[in-house]
């Protein structure tokens, strides 16, 4: 089984679509399952999907587009019919706006899979730079204007002093990745909160305030690297006193390479994420187009491989998925296997 990773849409010769006839006539069936999204979902399902070849042999090849969380959402909510992807992957929960669209484009039933946790890891080299890092920390390293104001630090001593005096280089994910969107609401907004005088912005101007509070510096100390958490792990492999953000599953990936740097002292290990002691804990999302199911050879059972992978000690786990509480895997079965789907009241 071929698997594709890319950032841009496969070539409409990608999808092969078969005709099966019935008294009514030919319907239409996709002999592809499309996945996009998340680069951080990306490792887990591609295991998922290679699980499922290994098995049913006979079913087509999962096909998976690494396209950010933003990005797999758009093309997820574009349209409906058989050549649109069937799945996304996203490392934040659907946006309300998002569900939005999918419901104008005609997407309208999505079921939502919570399939696992996340961290997001601020990690060096083994050996290399080590801080002890708070979100405020963070905010008034990387905020493109801290609370407001001018943007002067230039070492990690300028933003706290029992840090060491040595630059700032922060490699990070684009703002098309759900990895930045959580970096933005659960490390950079708690940071900027920390000032008092951010509580009274926000009442008094909102977009002035996530301006404030989430916008990244852009004078080259934090880089972006595009979609691929991989270049990120290289490039603070190759530079001591870089530090790199991405999710949690590639920090245990290449822990030979990398160490996890602590946040309010917290290491970012398993069993603190899955306890949500670490900061910077988020959920995993698989949402799927409800009409697909049936329609696109494979689908179901490439859902019931998820439920069979997902468990703590399971397959995922192994590879650096923090499994999600009892409760919530319970619930999430249910949503794979009878396809309950979300009615957009609860997503903001």
């Amino acid at each position: 089984m071929k698997l594709i990773k890319s950032a841009v849409l496969l070539a409409a010769s990608s999808l092969a679509l078969g005709a099966c006839a019935d008294e009514l006539g030919t319907v239409e069936r996709s002999e592809t399952i499309r996945s996009v999204g998340s680069s951080t979902v990306f490792p887990f399902a591609k295991a998922v999907s290679e699980s499922l070849a290994r098995s049913n042999p006979e079913l087509p090849a999962v096909v998976i587009e690494s396209t950010g969380t933003g990005g797999g959402m758009k093309l997820f909510c574009s349209g409906a019919n058989l050549d649109s992807p069937s799945v996304t992957n996203a490392s934040r929960r659907m946006k309300a706006s998002e569900f939005a669209d999918c419901q104008e484009n005609g997407v309208a039933d999505v079921i939502e899979m919570q399939v696992g946790l996340d961290g997001i890891a601020f990690a060096s080299a083994q050996g290399g730079i080590e801080l002890n890092l708070t979100p405020k920390i963070v905010y008034e390293a990387l905020a493109a204007a801290p609370y407001g104001g001018e943007q002067t630090t230039q070492t990690w001593a300028d933003v706290d002093p029992s840090l060491p005096a040595l630059p700032i280089l922060v490699y990070g994910p684009p703002t098309t990745s759900g990895t930045r969107d959580a970096l933005k609401e659960l490390i950079l907004e708690v940071g900027c909160e920390s000032n008092p005088e951010m509580d009274k912005l926000k009442e008094e101007d909102e977009d002035k305030y996530d301006q404030v509070c989430t916008e990244v510096r852009a004078d080259g100390l934090y880089v972006d690297q595009g979609e691929q958490d991989n270049l990120i792990v290289q490039k603070i492999e190759g530079n001591e006193n870089a530090v790199g953000v991405f999710g949690y599953s590639y920090l245990e990936e290449n822990a030979d390479k990398v160490q996890g740097l602590p946040m309010n002292g917290v290491d970012p290990t398993y069993e603190n994420i899955s306890s949500f002691a670490y900061p910077g804990a988020r959920p995993l999302f698989v949402y799927v187009k409800k009409a697909h199911v049936g329609e696109v050879n494979g689908l179901a059972e490439y859902l019931t491989e998820w439920t069979k992978m997902w468990e703590r000690g399971g397959p995922l786990a192994g590879i650096g998925l923090v499994a999600s509480p009892e409760d919530v895997m319970a619930a999430n079965l249910s949503a794979a296997t009878e396809y309950t789907t979300l009615d957009g009241a609860e997503l903001k």
